[in-house]
């Protein structure tokens, strides 16, 4: 939400990564301080993780995750359509596409989600 510009009324961070990359991630953040509260085995049981340390960062490693109306949201799937951001000239990142966004804003049903949903729609240009 923040690489698009568009207000965040949080203040931990929400990572949705292959569910074999648990290892390489809290490997790049442990440096940094981070430490994560459960094994690779353990998350991917739980099918979730949290990284703590300066910041808060909620991983989820779930191969599929269903929406609060039933649909089921799979991690290969919105990889496939993720889109790239350019940081500088030489750094961009990738994040899932705005429908995929609103998607993952249906795993919950807080009501700062629906708020995110609203300003994820205007972004892709139609009423909320």
């Amino acid at each position: 939400m923040i690489a698009l510009g568009l207000p965040v009324m949080t203040s931990d961070y929400d990572y949705w990564i292959g569910s074999d990359d648990a290892a390489t991630l809290n490997t790049a953040l442990q440096p940094l301080g981070m430490l994560p509260t459960a094994t690779p085995g353990e998350a991917m049981q739980k099918g979730r993780y949290v990284i703590e340390g300066e910041e808060h960062v909620d991983v989820l490693v779930a191969r599929g995750v269903s929406t609060v109306d039933g649909t089921m949201v799979w991690f290969d799937d919105v990889w496939t359509r993720r889109i790239y951001l350019a940081i500088t000239d030489d750094v961009s990142i990738a994040i899932p596409s705005i429908e995929d966004l609103i998607l993952t804003k249906k795993f919950g049903a807080r009501p700062r989600d629906a708020d995110d949903i609203r300003w994820l729609e205007v972004l892709r240009g139609t009423k909320p």
